[in-house]
């Protein structure tokens, strides 16, 4: 099975990462004609942009600026080890074992408006593109219409080697609309994270996204190679529900302070 998640806007360049293992980002011409476009944007066309602050668009102009094509362990680091959301809290790939990241790194796909897609190990330089953001290419007016059909591939072939391939979306809306669903020949299954609040069962945003990272984390841990192990999910309080999962929508409830 290939995992997928989203990537986050806060970065983490200052911790030192616990490994050396390193690899390079694999769609680095896409991400150069990117970065070229947005290179030419000022930061108040940044800031409209991607609606940010000054300060943050004066940022990432910087990084426009300064990023390179080479990856270096000076220029860059390991992406899972850089990014540092919701998601990442859940993960916490800072705690993980070498062989464990070996495994995240064969079975964990991060998507990415600037990469496309970033393995765990891949290097990445500090930017911010998030996938929803219009910005115009020779492609289109978006980065979905610039990365088409790219990522929906390159998941064909990482799950080939499956007999059964199978896709576990743990993205966001946002990033997984990125996958061109008519080209990817895997199947998919999602899985849903609710609460109990007001009387009912409800996806809350910032609990979701942790619980995202912590399932990721849960099957780096167990190594899980079938849909079915998903369902032994039980970090910080959360129990599988059948009755109300589908074969392709695992939902997984917990009730906070019962």
């Amino acid at each position: 099975m290939l995992f997928l998640l989203s990537p986050a806007k806060s970065l983490d360049f200052e911790t030192p990462p616990q490994v050396d293992t390193h690899t390079q980002p694999l769609f680095v011409k896409q991400s150069s004609q990117l970065i070229k476009v947005l290179k030419k944007k000022t930061p108040a066309q940044v800031s409209e942009l991607m609606s940010l602050s000054d300060t943050l668009a004066g940022l990432n102009v910087a990084r426009y600026q300064a990023w390179s094509p080479k990856f270096t362990e000076k220029n860059a680091r390991q992406a899972v080890l850089a990014f540092n959301g919701d998601v990442y809290g859940g993960l916490d790939a800072k705690s993980l074992k070498p062989k464990e990241l070996d495994w995240a790194q064969d079975h964990v796909c991060i998507l990415s408006g600037l990469h496309g897609v970033l393995r765990p190990l891949d290097l990445m330089q500090p930017y911010r593109l998030e996938m929803g953001t219009r910005l115009g290419t020779a492609q289109g007016s978006n980065l979905y219409q610039f990365w088409g059909a790219q990522i929906a591939n390159y998941l064909n072939e990482r799950a080939a080697a499956d007999t059964s391939p199978v896709i576990v979306n743990l993205a966001s809306e946002e990033y997984f609309k990125a996958v061109d669903r008519k080209a990817l020949k895997a199947r998919v299954v999602s899985c849903a994270f609710e609460e109990f609040k007001g009387g009912k069962y409800k996806i809350i945003s910032f609990n979701a996204k942790r619980a995202r990272g912590l399932m990721a984390r849960y099957a780096i841990e167990k190594k899980l190679a079938t849909v079915r192990k998903l369902q032994g999910f039980d970090a910080e309080g959360y129990r599988f529900d059948a009755s109300v999962s589908e074969p392709d929508r695992l939902v997984f409830r917990r009730r906070l302070g019962d």
